[in-house]
């Protein structure tokens, strides 16, 4: 390892010298400087690997000193060496980048080589740390790039699919009213399912729309009276509520801050798939409810469906994630996938509780707002 030590004190430098010289171990070289600007000079492409550093110098005084060889040298391990056993000037040195202070009266050989090994091996740690998180950062910025691609990409795809899918869907339903009954059952059979397949794609076409807006179609965050955002639902709803004969109950609401249109879409995704997956033979019971939890609100829409098997209570909020046939229940299998996407940009994250035959609850956070007076 190659040490430069800074000190214009003769003496101490020469027992500076001296211990290192003592000690077992692999040999150390040696160079030294007697000022500031003669070290900074040394520093320049000669492979100096640690700095023994005076804090009193000709051209440098204090903790200065140890902030000019930093600013220049960012990633050389300075050991701090001071006349005096001031604790305030060791801290301030520290702060400024040093890895250890030493007091020269107080040093001996043994002390003086295990500070220089943990100085060195913990600028290395640094060194590797700060690497880390720059592939880190490089692998994030990636990612988001990546991820904002993708969203673009879904977006400008569905929005350039809808027109022909128009096309077709009118085409095909032109056939069925025109021809219907004229040319034979297979034609109507298969007239029949190009009108259905073109309806479900355009489902399926709004809904990766809307999961792609989640982040590229925002509006500010407002306070939102989530009270005022389930009267919306429910008036969005109340066909498909009175149809099965739908209960919905709340409990005291709060106001939180978010993205009114998406705190909507949320809600009534959740309380759509309690109606939606709630057997024919009973009503639907639905229970809205907000419990504050330190710095965030916990809300629960709780449900008495046919429940969810514990195995797939992850996997319900993957894109496209369906566990029943479309027969069975109609659906893109987007609509909690968009759910988690709002939760997630609004700080939050979204879970279920559930039991197969006894309903589920669905579950999510969002921060606590307090209003500013």
């Amino acid at each position: 390892m190659k040490i430069l030590v800074v000190e214009d004190n003769f003496a101490d430098a020469e027992f500076i010298v001296e211990l290192l010289s003592d000690q077992p171990g692999p040999s150390l070289d040696i160079v030294k400087a007697k000022d500031l600007s003669s070290a900074v000079s040394l520093l320049s492409g000669n492979g100096i690997e640690l700095v023994l550093l005076d804090l009193g110098l000709p051209d440098s005084q204090g903790i200065g000193t140890v902030r000019t060889l930093r600013n220049q040298y960012p990633r050389i391990p300075i050991l701090v060496l001071t006349g005096l056993d001031d604790e305030e000037t060791g801290i301030l040195a520290l702060h400024e980048g040093a890895q250890d202070y030493l007091v020269k009266g107080r040093m001996n050989g043994p002390s003086l080589v295990r500070s220089i090994r943990y100085a060195y091996e913990r600028n290395r740690f640094e060194e590797e740390l700060i690497r880390k998180n720059e592939e880190l950062l490089k692998v994030t910025e990636d990612l988001k790039r990546s991820n904002n691609d993708l969203e673009r990409f879904a977006y400008v795809a569905s929005h350039d699919l809808q027109e022909p899918l128009r096309m077709v869907t009118s085409f095909a339903q032109l056939l069925e009213k025109q021809y219907k009954g004229r040319l034979g059952t297979d034609a109507d059979e298969y007239i029949g399912f190009m009108t259905e397949g073109a309806t479900r794609m355009s489902a399926l076409i709004n809904d990766l729309l809307d999961y792609s807006r989640v982040h590229s179609r925002v509006t500010p965050f407002e306070p939102v009276d989530v009270d005022d955002a389930i009267d919306k639902v429910i008036s969005n709803l109340k066909v498909r509520i009175a149809e099965r004969g739908a209960e919905i109950s709340r409990g005291e609401m709060p106001v939180v801050l978010a993205d009114r249109i998406q705190i909507i879409r949320l809600i009534q995704n959740l309380v759509s798939n309690a109606i939606k997956f709630c057997p024919k033979e009973r009503n639907p019971e639905i229970r809205i409810d907000a419990l504050r939890d330190g710095a965030q609100w916990i809300f629960s829409v709780r449900d008495n469906g046919i429940g969810i098997n514990r195995k797939y209570a992850d996997k319900i909020f993957e894109i496209f994630k369906r566990l029943h046939t479309r027969e069975e229940y109609p659906g893109t299998g987007i609509g909690l996938a968009i759910c988690r996407r709002i939760v997630e940009r609004h700080g939050g994250k979204i879970w279920v509780e559930c039991g197969e035959g006894n309903g589920s609850t669905f579950s999510f956070t969002l921060p606590v707002y307090e209003a500013v007076e």
